[in-house]
């Protein structure tokens, strides 16, 4: 995969990360002749498994399977070319007194678990439940369509502004009124409107802080619990699951996919710049000095890394500059990777409970979650850290050596760029040891079986996967930088200022996560740009 390429390519797709595979297998099965230049030498971006230690595998960066979108696993044949998604069982908050909230896929043996903290709540899980899928079903459809421009009377723009609005038409005044609000409440209010219990609404609320620099009484922070809601395993809202193998499975697959298509990856080519002739993208230029000419550039490096590093200032009108200056993407997330000796143990939860094979947690209070927040405000780890953690080799055992388990823990909240100055190997341990710390108060044993723990900053992430600040969604998931307001207003629709230079990552709608639907969506606009499109 690392062989040069010499000739000239109809697309070269700059990032070999999921959204970049998952464009470049659809324009390649139209008949393109594409090549995705990768700057590691594997492929992945944060989508990767790796042998760190050992003969043990870890999904170093993204590791759970939600939001993928089955559309694509169909339409790309995933599962021929090796992807098997696990679903797993259900997940926990354990407590500080000792108790626990477990969480189970069936939804009467979830009610009966939050009836144990609160009968209340239990009765109002299924209003909060149908409310969720509600939002879900209403945003789901626009995740693979391009997003309008509002100040557009092309046709095509009007004619989505009119889907857009018979959506909101089609869920009645009192849910459009209630969809508004909720594009724009925080998770803890949205959470308050159904729920009593500090358990119950702690554990619901992690899902709104996860890969973001938001705590959950922040606005805008109800979306994110609902973008972390809209998985699809077998069609099932909210499922999340393991990638046999690791998360390097998902773009395993990919690769070849884009292989059976006849597309090509070349590994270890860091692109410089874009190369732009006459106003027009014309190819690449890699770190070497060496020059790939193309048709057309897809960047799936997020939109500051495309325009602030890639591309020359002066081929870009200067509002769109200042647009993309001003587009948030903060660092707050942490990832720890932990070899095992055995498996840990819980106290606080039953002996073989299927929760311990999901996320376990250990912030049992939305104000916990919030000063965790407020470290990462004055440019601090979190004294007492929202862990999300995962013993995936609990279902996949092919993550570990027998006998041995995997741990996954992320981690909010952790700065880019700490208050007392860059980040150190010995700050980088000593934010390891705090996390570690949190875990083992729940564990007793934990610390005993750690044979080697990877420990990876924002700052980590950015320097190995090329994700400005370590930010997962390349940008805030938040109103101002969503739909058609994503990345910049006036280009949300994977074109940029620059002809024949097109945006294919989680900067571009509908935003992150291991969704694919970006990469797409951007395909589809090369290949209508093409004019060619339709898929063989």
């Amino acid at each position: 995969m690392s062989a040069a390429s010499h000739r000239r390519h109809d697309v070269i797709v700059v990032g070999a990360g999921h959204n970049g595979l998952v464009a470049a297998c659809y324009m390649a099965r139209a008949g393109l002749d594409v090549l995705v230049l990768e700057r590691n030498d594997y492929i992945g971006g944060a989508a990767v498994s790796r042998k760190l230690y050992q003969d043990f595998t870890y999904s170093n960066c993204s590791y759970v399977c939600s939001l993928l979108r089955p559309e694509i696993m169909r339409t790309l044949e995933l599962p021929r070319f090796g992807l098997q998604i696990i679903p797993y069982e259900g997940g926990c908050t354990m407590m500080r007194d000792g108790g626990h909230l477990a969480l189970y896929d069936n939804h009467d043996a979830l009610r009966r678990e939050i009836a144990r903290h609160s009968p209340r709540d239990a009765e109002a899980y299924h209003r909060f439940s149908r409310d969720i899928i509600r939002q879900c079903k209403f945003i789901k459809p626009l995740l693979m369509r391009e997003p309008p421009d509002p100040t557009s009377f092309k046709p095509r723009d009007l004619t989505e502004l009119l889907y857009l609005g018979q959506r909101l038409n089609n869920v009645g005044e009192e849910r459009m009124y209630d969809t508004i609000r909720f594009w724009t409440m925080s998770a803890a209010d949205f959470l308050d409107e159904y729920f009593e219990s500090e358990i119950v609404k702690a554990h619901f609320s992690g899902s709104s802080i996860i890969g973001t620099a938001l705590g959950p009484r922040s606005p805008g922070s109800a979306y994110v619990l609902l973008h972390h809601y809209m998985g699809d395993i077998d069609e099932t809202v909210g499922a999340w699951g393991f990638a046999r193998g690791g998360m390097g499975a998902v773009t395993a697959a990919l690769t070849a996919s884009l292989q059976a298509s006849g597309g090509a990856v070349r590994t270890a080519a860091p692109v410089e710049q874009v190369l732009i002739r006459n106003g027009r993208a014309r190819g690449v230029v890699l770190a070497s000095g060496e020059e790939i000419e193309a048709g057309t550039v897809v960047s799936n490096m997020d939109v500051k890394r495309t325009f602030l590093k890639a591309v020359a200032p002066e081929h870009l009108p200067e509002d769109f500059l200042t647009a993309v200056r001003r587009f948030k993407i903060r660092g707050s997330s942490g990832k720890l990777n932990i070899a095992l000796d055995g498996l840990p143990s819980f106290p606080a939860l039953p002996a073989g409970a299927p929760c311990v094979r999901g996320d376990m947690h250990i912030t049992d209070t939305i104000e916990m979650m919030e000063r965790a927040y407020d470290d990462w405000k004055e440019g601090r780890w979190s004294a007492a850290p929202y862990v999300d953690m995962l013993i995936p080799s609990q279902i996949d055992p092919t993550m570990a050596p027998d006998g041995k388990h995997y741990m996954s823990v992320f981690v909010q909240y952790c700065p880019y760029q700490l208050a007392d100055g860059p980040w150190t190997d010995a700050k980088r341990q000593a934010f390891g040891a705090t996390v570690i710390d949190a875990i083992a108060r729940h564990s007793p044993d934990f610390k005993s079986l750690i044979r080697h723990a990877e420990i990876r900053t924002p700052w980590d992430i950015e320097n190995e996967v090329g994700l400005t600040e370590g930010n997962i969604f390349q940008g805030e998931l938040t109103m101002d930088q969503l739909l058609f307001n994503r990345p910049v207003p006036g280009y949300a629709q994977y074109r940029t200022p620059v002809k024949g230079l097109y945006l294919s990552g989680s900067s571009t709608h509908p935003g992150g996560g291991v969704m694919g639907a970006p990469g797409a969506n951007a395909a589809r606009r090369v290949l209508a740009d093409l004019g060619r499109g339709g898929t063989r």
